[in-house]
């Protein structure tokens, strides 16, 4: 038995270190790439012109419309494609119950990591409920930031806590998104926080209302900077009204 154990325990490190089909198309790799060369061209890469506060894709070169009128509470924010495509479909599949995904969202995102955010001290995720996360079976901003705090070598904070639920955000604007997040994020662990440069970790930046109610719960609790990351972002075209559908 203890010899079927170590075998077992074996190939579930070998199974999470390696890949063997593509996570978008499912065609076969030979690298151990979790997305395969072709579906990573195909992606929509949010490297070109971007909000320098927000991150999100902008028409020209500046700060966006949102940002000159209320920007986030966050020092920089940052996504590694816009919410679109194979993309917008993996957050969704993510979410869904493919929990597996956290690594192939790390593993793209680790580039943009390394590029902007070394200066930070730790790594942390926006929380959810315990019923929330029960009835989801796991917090996928949890996972994805498990892993990049593992991949980049930066500590992992569990100091926040969603204290009650909040209303669906799918319909809502950022004025009635940031209502609705008001108060909701507590910090249980002021010690960890304080004087730590922060990098917060969500699946998509929206409106950016709820990594800005957290990093304004970190920044109370006495954190040096707030940062953050998400694995993509809308281009929003009507800020303080409705979001695109579907999101």
């Amino acid at each position: 038995m203890k010899l079927i154990e170590f075998f077992k325990r074996k190939l579930k490190k070998y199974d999470d270190a390696y890949n063997f089909t593509c996570d978008v198309c499912g065609r076969e790799v030979f690298d151990g790439a979790r997305v395969c060369q072709p579906c990573l061209k195909e992606m929509p890469k949010n490297d070109q012109n971007v909000c320098p506060f927000c991150g999100r894709k902008v028409r020209e070169e500046g700060v966006c419309l949102e940002c000159k009128q209320k920007p986030l509470k966050v020092k920089k924010a940052r996504s590694v494609f816009t919410h679109e495509g194979e993309a917008a479909r993996l957050v969704v599949r993510f979410k869904r119950g493919e929990r597996y995904l956290y690594r192939t969202l790390a593993e793209l995102s680790m580039p943009l990591v390394r590029r902007e955010f070394e200066m930070c001290d730790a790594v942390t995720f926006v929380p959810m409920t315990g019923k929330a996360e029960k009835k989801r079976g796991y917090n996928q901003s949890r996972l994805y930031a498990e892993e990049i705090a593992a991949r980049s070598g930066k500590e992992i904070l569990y100091a926040a806590v969603k204290r009650h639920e909040t209303r669906s955000q799918k319909f809502l604007g950022r004025t009635d998104r940031e209502k609705n997040l008001e108060g909701c994020f507590h910090i249980e662990d002021r010690k960890a926080v304080k004087g730590k440069s922060i990098l917060i970790v969500d699946d998509t930046l929206t409106t950016g209302a709820t990594v800005s109610e957290l990093a304004d719960a970190l920044l109370r609790a006495k954190a040096k900077q707030v940062y953050a990351l998400t694995f993509t972002s809308v281009e929003n075209k009507h800020p303080f009204g409705l979001p695109p559908l579907g999101m």
